[in-house]
This record gives structure tokens, C-alpha cells and sequence, in this order.
């Protein structure tokens, strides 16, 4: 046999890792247009710079936030500077994170000295209006939202020296926890996982960046705090590096130059022992909004604790894979050996497959906990994220009787499929309630605040490994003694309508108690709550009559909109309360959303800003489209950007929708090993350094030798790696083509499990070489 470079024969120990299943299969002919492509799925992928510098890929130079927070109201203005340093006429389209509470209610365009003031328009009609001006070659920007919390940015025309900014503004409400503020402003979108059974959605094919690379874009952020009373405190949990000056009643952080992959995070204390309950009122020209907040009781000490049953439900998959899955780790093993003895518990795990610790909820007892434990420290991150799946298998272990059932889920939440998970949960209410933990710098919080929503429950956020405990002791506190429950409200002489919520559910959390509603005839009588705290009744009240209408509360309206749109369009809750499913999500409930959006100036779902210059700038269909890349969120791994591959350098790429479930992500491999010795992943691939090769050995064939060869598109040989056989059948080899192989060009080879004379399936490997 004649080498192509000289092989070199490894023996090396196998590393047991969990990885994602990628088998690629036959990679397609080079193309440069992803559009054209049959196998196209719409997953993340990895962001390679083009050798066309006559296309500027990158047209988002900076984005910039400036947040004024009054009270417990915010109002956030976000820039974006959009610049074309290329030669070609472009199309940019960036996909970015909002507040999951935010009420966008304004957008304009600037162009020199030209400032044009975007209109809400239904989203069909928008995206009409949008595609006939990018046609025309006028310069035109449309903002429309993908999720609640994920808006797109799509700017057509932008010629070449072009600067133009894009502005957009916001309201959101801030509530107290345990008395501390939280204002939290999004800064990266984290890659979502696409299963194959269901239907992609265009934002979810987004260009990353690697792991631990900066921004592509500059990122400032400006914050006041105007408390109206002494502030005790302000940091931030996300940057320590935020320093806050100013007076006792204002704090301020100076704009700051941050790394945008991952959320800010500022907490703040006010003086005093206890939030006051409080009414803000707002007089329209047709319509008087208020805002009713009451502070609930301190957790009360007297409740008799009824044995519980415990479902933890883990995500392992790839997108946990580091920093995320160690968190996760301590955070369910502080869960777990908190538990009482009188209490019961189950365990599951889930990424491209899911696996239960038992068929049945198990006591907890000291050998239990332990077996527990140990089953959580054994995992590491790898593969697809099937929520539904694992939340299903969860629903379908049998409860026990006369326990009080709970499921706590633990993910990123880096999924697309929101609604049918909502909508799950909420057919299952008689179940079980829900609490969801959202782990990570950059958690998709839709999908962790909507689940604890629907189910009843808490969310919960942790950025690092240090809020774990702290946020397992809020958990237990919650569930052992609920603040407040069966609370009724009464409007006594305050004539009101429109009141959101319909129905005020149970407060776990020491945070208060909200009502948005409009309200006729003044601003007479009281508003009365009652609940049981403990088994004490507990009753507040508000006098209506002293308090004023305010101008500056005109956010108010937008606020009332908002929270009216989230119970309809996030939650998918009509008007009469009944739940709507993914499925039959009605017409009435989407004209509801739809004449919202449209009366009160708001994006929505059905709804979109755009904005039209009306000098023609361009010549007709000149535009080429580039999608701007966006950063790994911190401490999430490459694992996170899955199935992709690189087509060449000119900048194009094709996403696949091979996926391969015979792999086993938790060392449960009775049930998932393949019958036959082959090669069950590659990841990464591609790769540009390095990538790992993971085979199966059937028990038949270990007494034969074994080696994978590495080959190139021609067929010839270039090594020949010797491995030792394990036990388990289960094996993985690391490759270094940057430096065992630094001769190589880019380009495709194939790996072959060889089980002495005979060839197992070639799988492609395809080698992007930095």
C-alpha cells in the first residue's frame, strides 16, 4: 500500500465521552447557495469569513443600550449602527434577545440626516411592504418578532459607505423579589435545537461564532436607577466590573464597553424593611389605565408540610455541555440531598434520548439519595435536546398516591418548541405544578418563565455555579410554605374592567401581588385582597381616593397591552380562560392579538414595525444577504452549534438533517447499542483543529484487532490508529489534524472502522482547516 504521508500507528486508551450523534452522511456537492440546497434544515451554524471582501459580512458595528428605571418601570432605548465597508449592496439581517416582559412600542430609521419614524402594520403586510421597497432599491428596515423574547432586524439596501441606525424602544415592569430588583437586559440569542421532527423557523438558522470568541460587534450599555427613595445597594451579578455612582436616591452606571455574550444582570436594594403596597394611575384621552400592587405576607412558619413526590428532569445535551452541566450538577445534587425521608423522588435525563433513574418514584432514603447522586455525576453534555419527549416520559410515570407532586425541569432552554411544551403542561395541571431552572449566562427565559407559568409554579435563573445553593434553599422555602394562596380581589367602588389577571394564582415567592386594568368614573372607593397565609387569612387594602392620575405614567397603557398580549399569544390563553393548544390556536385569538398590536403601537407576534425611505438608492434586486454572526453565549460550548457543514470559501454553508439516535447519552446502553461494530459519531464536524471519533464494538468481534483509517476524497491511506478494546464496547479517539497532520489540506476524508480484514461504513469527515 502506498501512503500519502507516513502513517503513524497509534495505540491509545479510549476516553468514554458523551457526545451528540452526527453521522454525516454523503456530503453534497459544493454549492455556494444555501437556498438551493434539498437537505437544508434550519439549525445554527458556525460562522466562517468569506474570502470575498467585496461583501461585508458583518454589517453590525455596534448596539448600544441606554435604560432609564423609574420606580419599578423601565424604559430601554437600543441603537444598532449599521455599516456597509463592502463593494456590494447589502441585505442585513441580525436576530437578537429582548426582555420576555418588554413592550416594544417604537422603531425609527436614521440615514444622514434623515430620520424616519417606523409604522405598525400587520406582519404579512409589513413583510409586503418591506419586500416591495427592497425591490424598488429603497432603504427599508423591518423589526419582527420570532418569539416573545427574540425579535429579527432585517435592514434591505444598505449600499456601500452606508452608516445607518436603527432605534427601538421599550417598557417593562420590575417587581421585587424578597425585596430586591432585578433588571436584566438580554445580549446574545443562544442556538436553538431543531429536532428533526419538527418544522424550522428561519431565525433558528443563525452563523456563531467558536466558543470563547469575542463579539463581532462593539456593545455599550447606560443605566440609570431613579428609585424615588435611598437605595441600599446596586450590583451586578453578570459583570462585577459595573461600578455604580451617584446620590442616595439615583444611582448610575456610566456606558459601559461589555463583551455582549452574555445577559446583564443588575440587582438592587432599596432602604427600608418591606416594599409598600401602591396604585399608579394614567389618564388617556379614551381610556384610564392602573396598576394595583400589593405586597404579600413574610413567608409564614405554620403550614403542615404533606409528604411530596419529586420529578427532576435534567437536559444533558450538548448545549450543557461545560460550565452549564456543572452547575446543573450541583444544583440537583443540592435538590436531592435536601429531600426528607418522608418524601419520594425520580430522575430524567434527557438529550437526544431520555432515561429514567427508576420505573417508579423511589423513597428517600440515605441509599437512594446516594445512588442519585451518583447517577448525576456521571453525566456530561451530549447531543439533541428532545424537551417533549422527556417531558412526556416524565408525565407517564405513575404519581403516588396521597403525595403532592412536583417536577422541576433543568435546562438552558435552548429549544424552538415553547408553545407545544406550554401546552403540554398545562393539559396536565391536575398532575403535578411545575418549577423550571434556567441555567447559563444567556437562558432563553421565555420557555423557563413560561413553564413555571403554566404550571403553576417558579422560575428560576442561575448564572453561576455560586446562586446554586442559594437558589435550591428559595426552591424548598416555596414549596414548603407557599406565601399566599386562594387569593380573591375586590373592587369596591372602583369601577374597573379589562383586570389582568382574570384570576390571581397562588404566590410562592415573596414578591407582590399584580393587577393591570382600565378603569371609569374616577378614581373613587378601594381594591380589597384575601388569601390564606399559613392558615392565617390575610387581608390588604388600597384607598383609591388617595391617590392621582399621572402623565408620566403613560407606560402604562403599553404595559396593560402587553400583559394582555402575553396571557393570549405566550401562554395561549383566550379571553374567556380557556387554554387554546398549538394546534388550534384560533382566529379570534390571533385578531385579538393583532387589533392590540396594531391600537396600542406594539410588536407582536402579528405584528411588525417598518420603516421606508422614499428616495430610490439602488438598483433593483441588487441586494446580496448576509446574516450577521452572533457570539456563543459565555460558558456555552461549540456542542451547542450541532449538525453543520462548510461549503468551500466562499462563504456559503448547508445545514443537513442526518441525525442518528443510536448513541446512548447516560452510559445506559442496553437498550441503545447498535447491533453491529461501526462508527457511530464524528463531532465536530466539520473541524478545524481537532474532532473526536466515537465507536461501537460488538462483543462478537473483540477478539479481532481494530483500527480506524483515516483516508483522503481520493481513497488513499493517510493512517492507521490501533486501538485497545474496553469492556463496555463503547470507545472514543481524539484526532489532531493541526498538528499530527499539518501538511494536509482542507477538505474531505473518510474514517473506517476496521475489525481485522473487514471495512465497517465510511463516514465523511470534513476538515476546515483555520
Amino acid at each position: 500500500m502506498k501512503y500519502l504521508t507516513s502513517p503513524r500507528r497509534h495505540v491509545r486508551s479510549l476516553i468514554i465521552l458523551l457526545l451528540p450523534a452526527l453521522i454525516l452522511g454523503n456530503i453534497p456537492a459544493f454549492s455556494q447557495n444555501t437556498e438551493d440546497s434539498g437537505d437544508q434544515t434550519l439549525s445554527p451554524y458556525f460562522f466562517v469569513m468569506s474570502n470575498d471582501t467585496s461583501i461585508d459580512q458583518m454589517p453590525l458595528k455596534s448596539t448600544s443600550a441606554d435604560v432609564q428605571i423609574s420606580g419599578i418601570i423601565a424604559n430601554v432605548t437600543v441603537k444598532q449602527t449599521y455599516c456597509n465597508e463592502g463593494d456590494s449592496v447589502l441585505e442585513a439581517i441580525y436576530v437578537f434577545p429582548a426582555s420576555t416582559r418588554a413592550a416594544v412600542h417604537y422603531m425609527q430609521m436614521s440615514l444622514g440626516y434623515r430620520i424616519l419614524i417606523a409604522q405598525i402594520k400587520e406582519k404579512e403586510e409589513a413583510r409586503e411592504i418591506y419586500e416591495e421597497a427592497k425591490e424598488e432599491g429603497k432603504t427599508v428596515t423591518l423589526l419582527e418578532q420570532e418569539r416573545p423574547n427574540v425579535f429579527k432586524m432585517t435592514v434591505g439596501n444598505i449600499l456601500p459607505g452606508d452608516t445607518i441606525e436603527v432605534e427601538m424602544r421599550y417598557t417593562e415592569l420590575l417587581l421585587p423579589l424578597e425585596s430586591e430588583y432585578e433588571f436584566v437586559y438580554p445580549t446574545v440569542v443562544g442556538p436553538r435545537y431543531v429536532s428533526p421532527s419538527e418544522d424550522g423557523e428561519s431565525w433558528t438558522e443563525s452563523p456563531y461564532q467558536h466558543e470563547g470568541e469575542d463579539p463581532l460587534y462593539d456593545f455599550h450599555i447606560n443605566i440609570c436607577i431613579n428609585a424615588g427613595m435611598d437605595i441600599k445597594e446596586v450590583y451586578s451579578t453578570s459583570h462585577n466590573d459595573m461600578l455604580f455612582s451617584g446620590e442616595t436616591k439615583q444611582a448610575a452606571c456610566a456606558s459601559s464597553d461589555l463583551n455582549g455574550n452574555k445577559d446583564v444582570v443588575v440587582k438592587y436594594r432599596l432602604s427600608g424593611a418591606q416594599i409598600e403596597s401602591g396604585l399608579l394611575t394614567y389618564e388617556g384621552e379614551d381610556e384610564n389605565f392602573f396598576l394595583a400592587m400589593f405586597q404579600p405576607p413574610k413567608n409564614p412558619q405554620d403550614y403542615q408540610i404533606p409528604p411530596r413526590e419529586y420529578v427532576f428532569i435534567m437536559d444533558v445535551s450538548g448545549s450543557m455541555s461545560g460550565f452549564p452541566i456543572q452547575v446543573s450538577k450541583a444544583l440537583l445534587t443540592d435538590l436531592v440531598g435536601g429531600l426528607r425521608t418522608q418524601d419520594r423522588f425520580n430522575l430524567v435525563f434527557f438529550a437526544g434520548r431520555t432515561y429514567t433513574l427508576s420505573t417508579a418514584s423511589l423513597p428517600a432514603s440515605p441509599e437512594n439519595i446516594d445512588a442519585a447522586i451518583n447517577a448525576i455525576n456521571d453525566k456530561t453534555g451530549g447531543g439533541g435536546t428532545e424537551l417533549m419527549t422527556a417531558l412526556k416520559t416524565a408525565l407517564s410515570l405513575q404519581g403516588t398516591k396521597d403525595f403532592a407532586r412536583t417536577f422541576v425541569i433543568i435546562t438552558d432552554g435552548y429549544v424552538s418548541v415553547e408553545r407545544q411544551a406550554f401546552d403540554l403542561i398545562r393539559s396536565n395541571l391536575g398532575e403535578a405544578n411545575f418549577f423550571a431552572f434556567g441555567i447559563g449566562s444567556s437562558t432563553n427565559r421565555y420557555i423557563i418563565e413560561g413553564i413555571a407559568h403554566c404550571g403553576m409554579g417558579e422560575p428560576f435563573i442561575i448564572l453561576n455555579e455560586t446562586e446554586a445553593e442559594s437558589s435550591a434553599d428559595r426552591f424548598r422555602k416555596y414549596i414548603e410554605y407557599p406565601v399566599l394562596t386562594n387569593i380573591e380581589v375586590d373592587f369596591n367602588g372602583f369601577s374597573v374592567y379589562d383586570v389582568e389577571p382574570p384570576e390571581v394564582p397562588d404566590v410562592f415567592a415573596e414578591r407582590p401581588v399584580i393587577l393591570f386594568g382600565k378603569y371609569s368614573d374616577g378614581l373613587t372607593g378601594e381594591i380589597k385582597i384575601r388569601g390564606l397565609s399559613g392558615n392565617q387569612i390575610h387581608t390588604d387594602k388600597l384607598d383609591v381616593s388617595q391617590h392621582q392620575a399621572d402623565s408620566a405614567n403613560d407606560a402604562l397603557r403599553y404595559l396593560w397591552a402587553r400583559y394582555k398580549i402575553r396571557l393570549l399569544d405566550d401562554y395561549g390563553r383566550a379571553g374567556s380562560g380557556d387554554w387554546i393548544t398549538a394546534e388550534d390556536f384560533s382566529d379570534s385569538v390571533k385578531n385579538e392579538i393583532t387589533r392590540l398590536g396594531l391600537k396600542y403601537n406594539l410588536l407582536t407576534q402579528y405584528t411588525s414595525f417598518i420603516a421606508v425611505d422614499s428616495l430610490v438608492r439602488a438598483d433593483s434586486g441588487s441586494a446580496v444577504t448576509v446574516k450577521q454572526p452572533l457570539p456563543i453565549p459565555e460558558g456555552v460550548s461549540n456542542e451547542a452549534v450541532g449538525d453543520s457543514r462548510y461549503l468551500g470559501q466562499s462563504g456559503g454553508w448547508v445545514q443537513t438533517a442526518d441525525y442518528s439516535e443510536s448513541y446512548d447519552a447516560f452510559g445506559n446502553k442496553a437498550a441503545l447499542d447498535p447491533e453491529s461494530s461501526q462508527i457511530v459519531t464524528v463531532f465536530p464536524n466539520p473541524f478545524s483543529t481537532q474532532t473526536g471519533i466515537r465507536v461501537f464494538v460488538n462483543k462478537d468481534d473483540t477478539p479481532k484487532p481494530m483500527s480506524i483509517n483515516i483516508y483522503n476524497a481520493l481513497g488513499q491511506l493517510i493512517d492507521v490508529l490501533d486501538f485497545n478494546i474496553s469492556e463496555d464496547g463503547w470507545h472514543h479517539i481524539e484526532l489532531d489534524f493541526a498538528n499530527d497532520y499539518p501538511e494536509l489540506p482542507a477538505g474531505l476524508y473518510s474514517a473506517v472502522l476496521m475489525i481485522g480484514n473487514k471495512r465497517t461504513q465510511p463516514v465523511s469527515l470534513l476538515y476546515v482547516k483555520s
